[in-house]
């Protein structure tokens, strides 16, 4: 699963000053972050608010992803599950041919066992026509899952690898890139922690705050990915500040004020029940962005 190792960027999803969908500007962007040296794209993840988009959003956002990755030979994630396996099966067999992979959350609100984790995927993984990414953020999903299932799961056929957003790098994180690190692809999905997984040895990431420094992201994985472990530590400890900043209140608020205000797309604007950013969290996470720009980070 080379393919799937490398930095990518889970798009946001830009609105017009009028609310309505910005087709032009999330084409511009998710080229944008393409040259500055992502691997690929990731479509209707949370940082795009698929839950806040109309069905015919969605199938648009995803139009454009496509159309983005192939014209750039990129590989694209399509984020898609559900609470239920059989909802969750009928989102990834809908997906279009041209998905390399699909990035499904572990199920939430309902709590499964984690013996009904391991059968979810199993089944989603058995019916799904591309591999399958395993989504495992407990925070949001209220599943925590130990190092034994998560190696389990790595076991499963046609279960690639994993998002693993835990919030930390504690034991199961440990023991997962020990026992299958591998031979599994493991892609950070926390981007405080982004920079000590891939010093055990992580593959990559899905990292939000690369929709704003995707050049600094790419290179913070490429050194790590070629040994440089000071290259590596001194931009994962320089990359620090702008995710803590970016992450002050609810994604995708303070990234979307930022890109906004350097005019990267028409405005800021999230869908409730998220609120806009406030003026004191996007001006200390501008004044991050400045700092990276400045020790050119790259």
């Amino acid at each position: 699963m080379t393919a799937l190792h490398g930095l990518f960027v889970p798009l946001i999803t830009p609105f017009a000053a009028d609310g309505t969908l910005a087709d032009a500007a999330l084409t511009r962007h998710a080229h944008h972050v393409l040259d500055a040296g992502a691997t690929g794209l990731v479509a209707l993840g949370t940082t795009a608010e698929p839950s806040a988009l109309s069905p015919d959003e969605r199938a648009r956002v995803l139009e454009i992803c496509a159309e983005v990755s192939a014209q750039r030979a990129a590989p694209l994630i399509v984020c898609a599950g559900g609470t239920a396996t059989a909802e969750a099966i009928r989102a990834v067999t809908a997906l279009p041919d041209q998905v390399a992979a699909v990035l499904s959350v572990v199920p939430y609100y309902v709590r499964p066992s984690e013996d009904g984790v391991i059968a979810h995927f199993t089944e989603l993984a058995a019916h799904s026509p591309v591999p399958v990414l395993v989504y495992d953020v407990p925070y949001r999903t209220a599943r925590p899952l130990s190092g034994d299932t998560l190696v389990r799961l790595a076991a499963i056929p046609n279960i690639a690898g994993f998002k693993h957003s835990v919030g930390a790098i504690d034991a199961a994180s440990v023991e997962l890139m020990a026992r299958a690190g591998t031979r599994t692809t493991v892609l950070s999905g926390d981007d405080r922690f982004a920079s000590a997984l891939l010093g055990l040895g992580a593959h990559g990431g899905i990292l939000a705050a690369a929709n704003i420094a995707p050049a600094a992201y790419a290179a913070l994985v490429t050194a790590w990915r070629d040994g440089d472990l000071a290259r590596g530590r001194a931009l994962g400890h320089r990359l620090d500040a702008l995710a803590a900043a970016l992450f002050a209140e609810p994604n995708p608020a303070v990234i979307k004020a930022v890109l906004a205000a350097r005019g990267h797309i028409p405005s800021p604007s999230v869908r409730l029940p998220l609120l806009p950013a406030s003026a004191a969290a996007t001006a200390t996470a501008l004044a991050a962005e400045a700092a990276i720009v400045a020790v050119g980070a790259v």
